[in-house]
C-alpha cells in the first residue's frame, strides 16, 4: 500500500524564492563541461540569457567594453544623440535694427548737445556786449528761446530773447531790475561764427524801482517810501529844527515826465513835533496840538485863561465873548467848560498859526517851546519837497525804450516799457 504524500499547508517562503534567483557561485556548472566558458546567451540558467525578458519584467542591456575598458564608440554617439539640439539665440534682423537705432540716437544726442552749446556761447556773447554797451556794473542775464538754435542763426532771425538787467543807474536812484522780452530779433555779422549785433523788432518789459533800494540810496536824507495806493506813495523823512529831529511826512503822487521819465508830485506835507503839535506847511498851513498836549492844557487853569484871552481862539473853541468874560472871572464856570467831553477834541482841532504869529507870547504861556515852534513854522514847502521828491529817467543808452504805464506795488514802483526796432551792438 502506497503511503499518502503529505501536502504542507504552510505558504511558500518568499526569501527562498529570492535565494533561488541569486547568481550561482563561481565553479563548474552542473551539466557543463569543466573549462567551458559560460555563454550568457545560451545558458538558460543565467537570468535573461538568450532573451531580453526578466522574471520581474526588467530589461537589461549588456555593453561589452573594449580591451582598454572604454565603451565602444557607438555608445558615445548614441548618448550624444539623446541630447537636445542647441537653439540659436540670435533672431534674424534684430541686431542690425538695434544698431541703427543706437546710431540714430547717438547722432541726435550729438546734434542736440552741439545746438545747446551754441546757445550757451551766444548767450554769453550777448551778455558781454550788453554790459559793455549799457555800462552796467553787473552782467545781465540773456535767455535765447526756440529750438533748434543753429537753424535760427543760419536764417539770421531769433524767435525770442529774454533779458534781465539788475541795478541800472537812473539818476539819483538805480532801477532794481529791468526785464525785457524781444521778438523778431534780426542778427547782423558774419554768421554763424561772428555775431556783431542785432535789431530787436519788438520789446515788451518792465522796470522795478524797489522801495528797499530807494530807502538805502536816499538814506542820507533819511527818507522812507511805502505804498498807499495804486499811484500814491507815503514818504517819510527827518528834518532838524532847533536841535531836535522832527518827522516829516508827505504824500507823493507818481506822474510820467514825457515817455522816458518819472517824477513825484509832493503834497499833504506835515512836520510832527513829538508829543506836542503838528505843523502843515504850504497853502493850507496849520498848527494843531496833539491830544496829549490839549489834555495837559485843559487841566491847567492859567493856560486855558491865556488861550481864552485871545478872542480868535475863544471863538474857535465855541466860547462867546460874554461867556469868555464869565469863565475868566469864575473858576467853577471854567472847570465846567474845560470838563466838557468835547472840549479837548475841539482844542486839538484849533489852528494856532495866526494866533501864534500875532501873539508870540502865547506859546510860552501855554507851555510850548517858542524857539522850536517858531523854527517849525519857518520851514518852506520847496525845501521839504526837495527832501521827499523822487524822479528817474531811463538810461540814455537804452535808445528806443519808452515808458507806457506806472503803478505802485507793495515792494516798489513798477513801470511798463516797450519799443520797436531797438539796435543792440553793431547793426551796420
Amino acid at each position: 500500500m502506497r503511503t499518502p504524500t503529505r501536502v504542507s499547508s504552510l505558504p511558500p517562503n518568499p526569501y527562498e524564492e529570492l535565494a533561488s534567483l541569486a547568481e550561482p557561485e563561481a565553479g563548474p556548472h552542473p551539466g557543463r563541461p569543466a573549462g567551458a566558458e559560460a555563454d550568457p546567451e545560451a545558458d538558460p540558467h543565467i537570468p535573461g540569457a538568450g532573451s531580453t525578458g526578466h522574471p520581474f519584467g526588467f530589461e537589461f542591456t549588456y555593453v561589452t567594453p573594449d580591451d582598454d575598458g572604454s565603451p565602444p564608440p557607438g555608445h558615445r554617439r548614441a548618448k550624444r544623440s539623446r541630447r537636445r539640439p542647441r537653439r540659436s539665440r540670435r533672431l534674424p534682423g534684430v541686431p542690425r535694427a538695434a544698431k541703427l537705432l543706437i546710431a540714430a540716437a547717438a547722432c541726435a544726442a550729438v546734434l542736440v548737445l552741439a545746438d545747446r552749446c551754441a546757445v550757451l556761447y551766444a548767450e554769453k556773447q550777448a551778455e558781454r556786449k550788453l554790459q559793455q554797451q549799457l555800462h552796467l556794473a553787473a552782467a545781465p542775464q540773456v535767455d535765447i528761446h526756440g529750438f533748434p538754435f543753429l537753424t535760427q542763426v543760419l536764417a539770421k532771425e531769433l524767435e525770442r530773447v529774454d533779458v534781465t538787467v539788475p541795478h541800472v543807474a537812473a539818476g539819483r536812484v538805480s532801477l532794481a531790475k529791468v526785464r525785457a522780452s524781444g521778438q523778431y530779433v534780426r542778427l547782423t555779422g558774419d554768421l554763424p561764427t561772428d555775431i556783431k549785433g542785432a535789431v530787436i523788432g519788438k520789446v515788451d518789459g518792465n522796470v522795478l524801482l524797489s522801495f528797499a533800494d530807494l530807502n538805502r540810496e536816499l538814506g542820507a536824507s533819511q527818507v522812507r517810501f511805502r505804498s498807499t495806493g495804486a499811484h500814491e506813495i507815503a514818504a517819510e523823512g527827518r528834518v532838524d529844527v532847533a536841535g531836535q529831529q522832527l518827522r516829516l511826512r508827505a504824500q507823493a503822487r507818481l506822474q510820467r515826465v514825457g515817455d522816458r521819465g518819472l517824477s513825484t508830485d509832493i503834497d499833504g506835507m506835515s512836520v510832527d513835533v513829538p508829543r506836542v503839535a503838528t505843523y502843515r506847511p504850504g497853502k493850507d498851513k496849520g498848527l494843531t496840538l496833539h491830544r496829549e498836549t490839549a489834555e495837559r492844557i485843559s487841566r491847567d487853569a492859567a493856560r486855558i485863561k491865556a488861550m481864552l484871552s485871545v478872542p480868535a481862539l475863544a471863538g474857535r473853541l465855541g466860547v462867546s465873548p460874554a461867556e469868555t468874560e464869565l469863565v475868566l472871572r469864575d473858576e467853577d464856570r471854567l472847570h465846567r467848560l474845560t470838563g466838557a467831553p468835547r472840549f479837548v477834541e475841539r482844542l486839538t482841532q484849533v489852528n494856532l498859526v495866526d494866533a501864534v504869529v500875532e501873539h508870540p507870547w502865547l506859546l510860552e504861556k501855554i507851555g510850548l517851546d517858542p524857539r522850536l515852534i517858531t523854527g517849525v513854522m519857518q520851514l518852506r514847502p520847496p525845501e521839504l519837497t526837495d527832501r521827499l521828491s523822487l524822479s528817474f529817467q531811463l538810461p540814455k543808452e537804452a535808445v528806443g525804450l519808452r515808458l507806457r504805464d506806472v503803478s505802485v506795488e507793495r515792494d516798489g514802483i513798477r513801470a511798463e516799457i516797450g519799443g520797436v526796432e531797438l539796435p543792440v551792438g553793431k547793426t551796420g
